[in-house]
């Protein structure tokens, strides 16, 4: 049925998430909903085969589907608690007579009020907390409590909070010296101790240990970004003698994982809460080596924020356990009350064993986490202007940022944001929320339906966990418009599945650019680190280069000796977002080994209208054989009439430039060869493609070449390279 994604504009007050994102027929996904507006709400399970309702797409097109679902609902209003901390479980530790308690702290907004640590008894009660006040560590100890200096932003400095068998509470911070003798001239000279009485200190059951977060609440985690009050920094070498334990906990330890690793033998190892960064600098990295595998003692820290979110940890609203046989699609949960309405998507692939589609849609997850929520439209960006008419979702990630931010952003305390996770509602992938991405690769899905040649859909994290075997059932993998983020397993099994004779469709533009990584102790989560060059909105701190969850380097796949040039034929070249623009075909075209992908059209011209105003736009690739394109593909055409905003990406070029215009190197290329084992590559190197397709109901140039392709693609005769 058709219908609309949201007719009336009025605030959102309905949102979910689910898990998986994708899975197959037979296996069970969760949804859990919520509602700023509690009451009764409705369920349904459907099939979105295109979620555009642009003029530019065919029309919005949901089906609903018959399941087990239970329809009727009861929606809570159910917060989201934004904050990283970390715990340590101390019950069968006695504080006894004495308690010292030593960590380094580098504060990145010390005029925030907030608890850097706090140790507690078994009953909550606050043994002895160290906190930032007024920008001045404060520590305490019941009602007594010690001012100490104030903390310069990001300096590493040594804390130390003593509880003595005397009743004394000595608390003391220091510093060492720096790189910069005239920041040390005021920072050495500083009173560094202070005592005070506490009285008689009666022994008592420890409860637990925090860092970054207030210790009281039912869940520690009142460091909420929108109180204020949540911890910003860095936390290293925590220390804590007590009750005959000295527990020591190295933070360089287990890097992927949750884990403080404890290494006294107590095995009083701690938890990290709403995913934290590591593989950070910690106070005695000199420089002197980038890796932190080299050296890890020097990455002995963790760096905290008050608004990292990893999971909202809602109540569960519907479980449903999909039929052996749904079919392959782009299905929702549709959530609909009062208050408003939802779609929650997920994607579904065969069931195992089941038969499968000779062609698979390949669904960008990657890039859908790395843009999660991201603050573009109504913030502002290098490329990309302030928009003040928002859709409602947009307008509720600008009324919500507690939602926790996507990779184009920055943390409240101005580092990068470096891991995404879809367990939180992501409001871009929504039918019809965003220009970019996931709607307009429902647009190429509604293609590929229109054309009837049959196809599976799989994500990226399928191609990830599953490796070449994802890919292998299929003969073609087509691509979404923008599949930007992959991680190194799945450029892996990319290369192996072409080795092997598969055929690709790369129907988009910047694919195969940053390159991300997965951990299984955060299930659901990407890591990115934007190194050395590229287009970023921030870029890591120097020795930050390394990803903590495998320790691979990060940045683009170019700077790693893999432009996707090797594997689609083009790279990224140029973006620009005023206009679109057409294609003109080579003179080769008409009779090169791949004029076939002409048949039926007849204008020099291609894609002349479109969303934007063409089928070249957007961000666009080049074909470059320096960078890896191979020498026997056919260029068939290229869009080279872009406007003076399409600049050439700076990981072009070498220095602050003016380049000609038009400038022949900002061009997309539109490309055909073949690879081993008789399959091929076809390449149209531009975002824009996809909102060309639907024109005039498909009756057009654009849809009739791509409609040429996936059917040759489709055919098992195989292509020959050339003699």
């Amino acid at each position: 049925m058709n219908g609309s994604v949201s007719e009336a504009q009025q605030p959102k007050q309905v949102t979910g998430y689910c898990e998986p994102w994708s899975l197959r027929a037979g296996e069970q996904v969760e949804l859990m909903a919520s509602s700023h507006t509690p009451g009764p709400g409705q369920l349904d399970l459907v099939r979105i085969h295109c979620g555009d309702p642009t003029r530019s797409g065919p029309g919005f097109h949901e089906e609903e589907i018959a399941s087990s679902l239970q329809t009727d609902i009861e929606l809570a209003d159910q917060p989201l608690l934004p904050g990283s901390w970390a715990e340590v479980d101390l019950v069968g530790v006695n504080v006894g007579s004495a308690a010292e308690l030593t960590f380094s702290v580098l504060a990145t907004r010390p005029l925030v009020d907030s608890t850097i640590a706090a140790l507690t008894t078994f009953d909550g009660t606050v043994v002895l907390r160290v906190a930032l006040r007024s920008g001045s560590v404060v520590v305490s100890s019941g009602s007594v409590e010690v001012v100490l200096r104030s903390l310069a932003e990001r300096r590493w400095y040594d804390v130390a909070a003593i509880l003595s068998a005397d009743g004394q509470l000595t608390a003391a911070v220091t510093t060492g010296t720096s790189a910069s003798p005239g920041r040390d001239l005021i920072e050495l000279a500083a009173s560094d101790a202070a005592k005070s009485m506490v009285g008689g200190l009666e022994p008592s059951a420890l409860g637990r240990l925090v860092f970054a977060c207030d210790p009281g609440g039912a869940n520690t985690a009142n460091g909420h970004m929108l109180s204020g009050t949540g911890f910003d920094g860095r936390i290293a070498r925590p220390s804590l003698s007590a009750g005959g334990h000295d527990l020591v906990w190295d933070l360089s330890q287990d890097m992927a994982s949750r884990s403080m690793v404890e290494t006294s033998g107590a095995g009083r190892h701690g938890v990290l809460h709403q995913q934290p960064t590591r593989a950070i600098t910690g106070p005695t990295w000199d420089g002197s080596t980038q890796r932190w595998t080299d050296e890890p003692a020097m990455w002995d820290a963790v760096h905290f924020h008050s608004d990292d979110l990893y999971d909202a940890s809602w109540d569960l609203s519907a479980t449903l356990e999909l039929p052996d046989d749904l079919p392959s699609g782009i299905y929702a949960f549709r959530v609909r009350s009062e208050a408003g309405d939802d779609r929650v998507p997920f994607f579904v692939r065969p069931a195992v064993d089941a038969p499968t589609a000779d062609v698979a849609l390949l669904m960008s997850s990657c890039t859908y986490m790395a843009y999660a929520n991201h603050n573009m439209l109504f913030a502002g960006a290098d490329f990309i202007s302030e928009r003040s008419s928002l859709r409602p979702e947009h307008e509720y990630v600008r009324q919500h940022p507690e939602l926790g931010f996507s990779m184009y952003e920055k943390h409240l305390d101005g580092s990068g944001v470096m891991y995404s996770s879809r367990n939180r509602p992501v409001l871009q992938i929504r039918p019809g929320a965003d220009g970019w991405n996931f709607t307009p690769d429902t647009d190429i899905n509604a293609f590929l339906r229109h054309t009837a040649i049959g196809h599976d859909i799989i994500a990226d994290e399928d191609v990830h966990f599953d490796g070449a075997a994802a890919l292998a059932p299929y003969r073609v993998i087509v691509t979404g418009s923008h599949p930007e983020y992959w991680s190194t397993e799945m450029l892996d099994a990319l290369e192996t599945w072409q080795r092997n004779g598969g055929r690709l469709m790369y129907l988009g533009g910047n694919g195969f650019y940053w390159r991300i990584a997965f951990s299984d102790s955060w299930p659901g989560s990407i890591e990115l680190r934007r190194a050395e060059d590229g287009v970023r909105n921030w870029q890591t701190g120097p020795g930050e280069s390394y990803q903590s969850y495998n320790g691979e380097y990060g940045g683009l796949w170019r700077r790693l000796n893999r432009a996707p040039n090797e594997l689609t034929g083009v790279g990224f070249a140029a973006q620009g977002f005023e206009k679109a623009t057409y294609y003109e075909r080579h003179d080769d075209s008409h009779t090169s080994r791949a004029a076939w992908i002409f048949d039926g059209v007849d204008d020099q011209r291609i894609g002349t209208s479109g969303l934007g105003g063409g089928a070249a736009g957007q961000e666009v690739d080049r074909y470059d054989v320096a960078l890896g394109s191979p020498e026997h593909a056919v260029v068939l055409a290229s869009a080279t009439t872009f406007g003076t905003d399409m600049l050439r990406t700076k990981e072009e070029f070498e220095g602050s430039v003016a380049f000609e215009h038009p400038d022949p190197y900002v061009r997309a290329d539109m490309i055909f060869y073949e690879t081993p084992a008789g399959g091929a590559v076809f390449s149209v190197g531009s975002i824009s493609w996809f909102g060309a397709l639907a024109r005039n109901d498909y009756d057009n140039d654009v849809a009739q070449i791509t409609a040429n392709v996936a059917r040759r693609f489709a055919n098992a005769e195989l292509f020959e390279p050339p003699a």
